[in-house]
């Protein structure tokens, strides 16, 4: 197994590097690749800030690599709700804030926006202090 950078992810979903990209496909392709959860999601951030991915691009393309039966992560179903909920409005790293946090009896935050579009989506609650 094979752990990636975001840069990997990054060259296989930009193809912004056609040599780096055939080197990142091979990569997929001839092994099993391990993408932690800080990978998934400083990809996220790269692809939104630095080449503009709308949000639900950035979801579909994630769905589809973590689909793939050759990429483990270490809470799939965590990375899985946290897309779900950046689907209904959340920001990626705060679903993926609250996914991880899904056996906590709620979630602390001052971010008034996170706490009005989090309603209903778990049953930790998120709430100001």
């Amino acid at each position: 197994m094979t752990g990636v950078d975001t840069n990997i992810l990054v060259r296989l979903l930009t193809r912004d590097n056609e040599d780096q990209f055939k080197k990142a496909f091979a990569l997929f392709n001839k092994d099993t690749v391990f993408i932690s959860d800080t990978v998934m999601l400083e990809t996220e951030w790269v692809l939104r800030f630095a080449y503009s991915f709308k949000t639900l691009e950035i979801c579909d393309a994630f769905i589809k690599l973590l689909s793939l039966t050759n990429v483990k992560t270490k809470n799939p179903d965590t990375l899985f709700s946290a897309l779900e909920w950046t689907r209904k409005g959340l920001d990626f790293a705060d679903a993926l804030h609250l996914a991880c946090c899904k056996d906590c009896g709620h979630f602390a935050t001052f971010d008034s926006d996170f706490i009005r579009r989090s309603k209903g989506l778990s049953k930790c609650a998120v709430k100001n202090p």
